[in-house]
């Protein structure tokens, strides 16, 4: 509400760092609405562009769990991630063959269903959580690391060899919508009428002439059909998601719980002096942190309706640590804009394969395709990104000391040194 009330002071009492952070978002969104007016960007693919950025939001936050309260060295976040993927699409895929197992024995079908692969995929999660920290957190940080490095790869090959179990490179299909079966919600999608927003009616208004291919018109037809309506629930259901994820780790680091997370990161011999148990906290922030990236996997397979074994690959935990490292180890808000800023490189960077430009020289036309450029431009950029951030913001763009202080702890506190912080909480005798 302060917001509504007095943006101009809310934007001046951010530092710097978050106003240039608030104005790249503001801009950005900007930019994504000029897409959607002028017809370059499908209602459909931005919605699901939000839903991907979401859930690296998701992986984002749990790792920062780990990493960022506790100092957790964990490199099987994409292991996390398949579990919960694959967790969930192995119950209540058609293609499933441990789905038709349970069919054959006599299992219903209404039982074998989304919700239920999401406690399955939580609970699986936790067990391999505990099997993987038990021997590991006892010892030195990086042996958690070794570890984890071995678990994502054994999750891989698992995925990828056990045919009879996953269906082995061929990957699962056939995954339902995570509210298939319920009521309303299941239907959805296809009851909504077909709706077209028309702007400028009958017609539209070209913006700029096409330049090396690209022009802007404005005011053509956006129709939004049963995909839009689908891809609505799935932002809905992962806002869901990011809201509880958000919300639960936003007080639990602020909570003497999490102090007790951020001393054991910045001195364990400290915490055990003080009469904590650290291996114990260490495994509730590993656990904690590895259901968050299971519920990622969840949504994941009933956003993109596939789950094969390349979704496993090592390079979705060296994004996710972008994310963790760009926003800010420890930031709970840090990790949400790390996970947005990866997926909108990720895939913006997927564009330059179409980009051909074309200088007619007299006698002579030379054309420069950008055609296989973007894949390694994509490693490339979040490399840059990576050195530049090293170089002159290690601590990340948004570092946690505000999400630190509760709401209004500081807002009283008087400036001049001539009046105690005691005195202003109305503790001074008269």
């Amino acid at each position: 509400m302060s917001w509504l009330a007095n943006p101009t002071d809310e934007f001046a009492d951010m530092t710097r760092a978050e106003q240039g952070v608030t104005l790249f978002i503001v801009g950005f969104a900007l930019f994504l609405v000029f897409g959607l007016l002028t017809g370059a960007l499908n209602p459909s693919y931005f919605l699901f562009l939000i839903g991907l950025g979401s859930m690296y939001a998701l992986l984002s936050l749990g790792l920062n769990s780990q990493w960022g309260f506790t100092g957790l060295i964990n490199f099987s976040v994409a292991a996390f991630f398949g579990v919960g993927a694959y967790g969930t699409v192995l119950i209540s895929a058609s293609s499933s063959p441990i789905r038709q197992s349970l069919l054959d024995i006599g299992v219903p079908s209404v039982v074998l269903n989304p919700v239920v692969g999401l406690v399955i995929a939580i609970v699986v999660a936790t067990v391999i959580a505990l099997a993987i920290g038990i021997p590991t957190l006892r010892l030195r940080a990086d042996y958690l690391a070794i570890a984890s490095l071995g678990l994502a790869e054994v999750v891989r090959l698992i995925v990828l060899n056990q045919q009879n179990w996953t269906n082995g490179s061929a990957g699962v299909r056939g995954i339902p919508s995570f509210f298939a079966g319920w009521p309303v919600l299941a239907t959805f999608p296809q009851s909504m009428p077909e709706t077209v927003i028309d702007f400028v009616p009958g017609g539209s208004i070209t913006i700029a002439e096409p330049v090396f291919g690209i022009g802007f018109t404005f005011g053509q037809e956006i129709v939004l059909g049963t995909p839009f309506w689908r891809a609505l629930l799935n932002v809905a259901l992962v806002f869901v998601f990011l809201g509880i994820s958000y919300t639960a780790l936003r007080r639990v680091h602020r909570s003497p719980w999490g102090r007790v997370l951020r001393t054991i990161r910045a001195d364990e011999d400290l915490a055990r002096a003080l009469g904590k148990n650290t291996y114990s906290f260490k495994m509730q922030s590993f656990v904690l942190g590895s259901l968050v990236m299971a519920l990622a996997g969840v949504f994941y397979a009933h956003l993109n309706l596939y789950v094969s074994p390349g979704d496993l690959d090592p390079i979705t935990t060296f994004y996710v640590w972008v994310a963790v490292i760009l926003g800010g180890s420890g930031s709970n808000r840090g990790a949400l804009f790390g996970g947005f800023v990866v997926v909108a490189i990720r895939e913006g960077t997927r564009f330059l394969n179409q980009v051909t430009l074309s200088f007619d020289l007299g006698a002579t036309e030379v054309v420069l395709s950008l055609t296989g450029f973007g894949g390694p431009m994509r490693l490339l950029l979040i490399g840059v990104i990576i050195v530049i951030l090293m170089r002159f913001r290690p601590e990340g763009l948004l570092p946690p000391q505000r999400e630190l202080i509760w709401p209004g702890t500081v807002d009283e506190v008087p400036e001049g040194p001539d009046v105690g912080v005691r005195e202003a909480r109305g503790g001074a005798d008269e």
